[in-house]
């Protein structure tokens, strides 16, 4: 499919109203938007399938949702560390930001990385790329070892007291995902947010309190990875 033939699937699916609703509902302010859901976006990239020459020519037309389409499109493994690096400085939401996060760097062979990069930076974008791909690295690579998710708690621990909504809520996240991935690394979470919970600092509190909730709630479900040792 061709840049102009997507471009014009775009446009027929924009909603301009779509564009104040998403910025009052969900806090997504973005540039150059056409106003178009992130499900159709789904529909539409699941219908052109792997391109990655059409997407960075997506990216490139700063239309909004020609760059989200380019998160659903590019092949992971051939991304490029100085193709996150531009990507990665243009990021205006979270929407934007989980969708690279979770659809490309977790998959990819820089997930820790640019973990470890971007977790350090002071935009607020950046550095939730960092823990939002530290998140969905926990269900993305089924057979790392404990040692990696166990080297993630001092990055969280020293970045929990940050509290900007959408660093915090990624802390957070990152935090419960480790907690998630098998028992021994929930233990090592809900001790890593009870340590956050000594931190006098309201981001701090919520995301300890937040993260207790669900490591230590009935309901939670723990899963078995790595595969190689952790079985049903």
């Amino acid at each position: 499919m061709t840049l102009q033939v997507v471009l014009e699937k775009l446009h027929k699916l924009a909603q301009p109203e779509k564009v104040i609703f998403k910025q009052e509902k969900f806090g997504v302010t973005a540039n150059n938007s056409l106003g178009i859901y992130h499900k159709d976006l789904k529909i539409l990239a699941k219908e052109i399938g792997r391109d990655n020459d059409l997407a960075i020519a997506l990216f490139d037309t700063n239309i909004y949702e020609g760059r989200l389409l380019c998160s659903k499109l590019y092949t992971p493994k051939a991304l490029t560390s100085e193709l996150l690096e531009k990507w990665v400085s243009t990021f205006e939401n979270w929407e934007i930001t989980d969708s690279f996060a979770m659809g490309l760097v977790a998959k990819s062979d820089f997930a820790i990385a640019k973990i470890s990069d971007w977790t350090k930076r002071e935009p607020e974008f950046e550095k939730r790329a960092g823990f939002a791909t530290m998140a969905a690295y926990c269900m993305a690579d089924k057979f790392a070892d404990n040692s990696v998710y166990e080297n993630f708690i001092p990055i969280i621990e020293a970045n929990a007291s940050d509290n900007r909504t959408y660093v915090k809520k990624a802390v957070n996240w990152a935090l419960r995902s480790i907690g998630k991935r098998n028992e021994d690394l929930n233990k090592l979470a809900i001790a890593s947010a009870k340590r956050i919970s000594t931190y006098e600092n309201k981001a701090s509190q919520w995301i300890s309190k937040d993260a207790l909730k669900e490591l230590q709630g009935e309901k939670i479900n723990i899963l078995d990875y790595p595969r190689a040792t952790y079985r049903p």
